[in-house]
């Protein structure tokens, strides 16, 4: 049923309207990705499923102009981490759904119907966007001007330091919030504010409550009354699981210090690509 909650998220946010084909139109294609969510522990959360647009048929200057979107420095999430901690606030964690959905294009963007979710009746319109749909160039940048638009209405002031730390403060009262794209971590001096503000929030965005910070990307938090505990353990056992490496010796090093590369004399490898993603994902 993943492909019919998706089916319906687009239609209840307005995402598209059907339109006649016209060769003016630069109509991009389409295309289902289907993902597993796990919790924390590794544990399957759900089973999703995402309609994303094939924005590399996108034109500069025809489909979109700007397409920078800012996401929070390391160093400013260790600071409200630890101004949170060393205050005793609490620490919320809130995930926006289909957050890209929310954002309002400015650009006049056309792709085709899904061949799953042909309308009966216009089988030759294609769509054209009103909002920013997974897989187009703008779609980070929309859905963070929606965001931030709403923050600052609501009396939040943008960091100057960092584009995705907003602070709200009112009546002796202060209120931090972060963003790394559809994930967001909200503190305060006051839980009864923090609780007020995600109830605004969820007024305006879907989302989902997750609680108290536990998991935020990829790093396991655990806290006690005076510390927080970060851990990349699980994230790390997921890498070895994921490169058969699970029963592989401890070493102080991925690489050899003294290793000296030769070329390689037999055939390509079959798989070129695998080397890159382990080395990234250090």
């Amino acid at each position: 049923m993943p492909c019919v909650f998706v089916g319906y998220s687009t239609e209840h946010n307005a995402t598209w309207d059907l339109v006649p084909s016209h060769p003016s139109q630069n109509v991009m294609g389409c295309k289902w990705i289907f993902r597993i969510k796990h919790h924390p522990d590794g544990s399957v959360a759900r089973y999703k499923a995402r309609l994303v647009a094939k924005g590399f048929h996108q034109c500069p200057s025809v489909d979109f102009n700007e397409t920078f979107s800012p996401v929070v420095k390391p160093v400013t999430i260790l600071l409200i981490l630890t101004i949170a901690i060393t205050n005793g606030w609490p620490l919320r964690q809130l995930d926006v759904n289909n957050a890209f959905l929310q954002g309002t294009l400015t650009d006049d963007v056309f792709m085709v119907q899904s061949l799953d979710f042909t309308h009966s009746t216009k089988p030759h319109h294609v769509c054209k966007l009103r909002k920013a749909i997974y897989g187009l160039r703008q779609a980070p940048r929309a859905w963070y001007t929606e965001l931030r638009t709403f923050l600052l209405a609501t009396g939040f002031i943008n960091s100057k330091c960092d584009a995705s730390l907003f602070i709200w403060h009112r009546f002796g009262h202060t209120l931090y919030l972060f963003i790394y794209v559809d994930d967001i971590i909200i503190t305060g001096s006051s839980d009864s504010h923090v609780r007020d503000f995600i109830t605004t929030l969820a007024h305006r965005f879907s989302l989902k409550d997750l609680g108290l910070l536990s998991f935020f990307l990829g790093v396991e938090a655990h806290r006690s009354s005076h510390e927080l505990y970060l851990s990349q353990q699980q994230y790390i056992r997921d890498l070895l699981v994921k490169t058969n490496m699970l029963e592989a010796k401890l070493v102080s090093t991925p690489l050899s210090l003294t290793e000296s590369l030769k070329l390689n004399d037999g055939s390509a490898p079959t798989d070129n690509t695998q080397y890159r993603q382990v080395l990234g994902s250090l």
